[in-house]
């Protein structure tokens, strides 16, 4: 073997990593210490960074990704869609401890405090808060990891804190049980085809925009308007690692790879050529290694699909204050997300008028992929309850898992 060979220490297929007590002992201990940044990706909120995460997600809203727009609305500039600081890095993703336990992003709860504007530079300081055990019927004994960051800007000032959710699963394991073998891509009729289009088409029309929503007229059991994402294709999952301006080649692969070997592997479908474990968004066969029965979309994505959800009816006077999302199954290849949500609890607190939405994401084999909840601060009619602009309001706290 060459000197560089063992350097690398990559192996030709991904490692058959083991959850044992022993690793479970050492994720443990590393609660309450700090990671290092993913990336950091995109730090830098612009006009073109701020369009192109919207392009990566579809997102059609102009607060977010008209630069025209925004000067003339109540905010004097064009602000970014509330789930931007994920360009920074994914929070919830597998990056340390059970080497060679592959994992898959579980969700994200997300409190949000400022919005972000072209000339704001995001940092994050993100840690470790807890690990769980667990069974599961795709792979017997699996691990729950979870980790909070904390988002500031430039001026030191807290934009957003989340809480982040992976699971880690033997490859072997999800394998060998097969849970979602029987999975196939869906073959749409031309009418189905159509009725989708038209709902992404028609999605622009139901963005509420400068008509201001006041809480006053909300009423419970109100139901947003669905939008649709899908059928999804390769398009749509590249377009969203550009949108988070991600992309690592050549010798920036190769380092990662020889400080993480177990999370990397030398592909022989590319001549050897080194890639990371989560290529199974991209091809087939590594999703199938994972027991996944195809090609699968980025969680991360989807997530923000049910963040548009819901900016879109709330309008440019809302605020968003917490979204919640789960990943519940697998979005393959060829599957159609539909976001549906549902108001189901109007109140006041703390001087601010709120209203709790339950979101959920609903695959064309109508099951649910995707269970969330959304707390929204709208505008009052009531000239006793204060006005706010940025997020200002009352504070709702974070479960954090130890």
């Amino acid at each position: 073997m060459s000197e560089a060979a063992e350097q690398s220490n990559v192996g030709g297929a991904p490692a058959e990593g083991k959850i044992t007590d022993e690793a479970i002992a050492k994720a443990r201990a590393m609660i309450g210490l700090q990671l290092r940044p993913e990336g950091p990706y995109l730090q830098d909120a612009t006009a073109d960074t701020l369009r192109n995460w919207c392009n990566g997600i579809g997102d059609l809203n102009p607060l977010y990704r008209d630069p025209g727009y925004g000067p003339a609305s109540r905010y004097g500039t064009m602000i970014a869609h509330p789930n931007f600081p994920m360009a920074f890095g994914w929070l919830g993703r597998t990056r340390w401890g059970l080497s060679g336990v592959h994992g898959f992003y579980a969700g994200n709860d997300w409190e949000l405090f400022r919005h972000i504007r072209p000339g704001d530079r995001i940092t994050a300081i993100e840690r470790v808060v807890g690990v769980e055990e667990k069974e599961s019927k795709f792979s017997g004994r699996l691990v729950l990891q979870y980790v909070e960051a904390c988002y500031y800007n430039q001026r030191s000032e807290l934009v957003a804190r989340a809480l982040g959710t992976c699971t880690r699963h033997e490859r072997k394991a999800a394998r060998d049980t097969g849970k979602y073998k029987e999975i196939e891509t869906h073959e749409y009729t031309n009418e189905e085809h159509d009725r989708i289009d038209q709902m992404v088409l028609d999605e622009v029309k139901n963005i509420r925009g400068e008509h201001t929503r006041y809480w006053e007229d909300v009423q419970e059991g109100e139901e947003l308007p669905t939008i649709a994402r899908g059928p999804l294709s390769l398009m749509d999952t590249m377009g969203f690692l550009v949108g988070c301006g991600r992309g690592h080649t050549h010798g920036v692969v190769l380092q990662s790879a020889v400080k993480h070997p177990g999370h990397f592997f030398r592909n022989p479908e590319a001549g050897g050529g080194v890639e990371y474990t989560g290529i199974g968004h991209h091809r087939e066969s590594t999703a199938k290694d994972v027991g996944v029965p195809g090609t699968y979309d980025y969680g991360p994505q989807r997530s923000a699909w049910m963040c548009s959800l819901v900016t879109n009816w709330m309008g440019d006077a809302g605020v968003l204050k917490r979204i919640r999302t789960q990943m519940r199954r697998f979005n393959i290849m060829g599957d159609t997300t539909f976001c549906k949500g549902k108001v189901v609890k109007k109140y006041v607190k703390d001087n601010t008028p709120l209203v709790d939405i339950e979101i959920a994401a609903e695959n064309q084999r109508g099951e649910v992929t995707t269970p969330g909840l959304a707390t929204v601060a709208l505008p009052s009619r009531d000239v006793s309850l204060p006005a706010f602009l940025d997020g200002s309001g009352c504070d709702l706290e974070l479960p954090v898992i130890r």
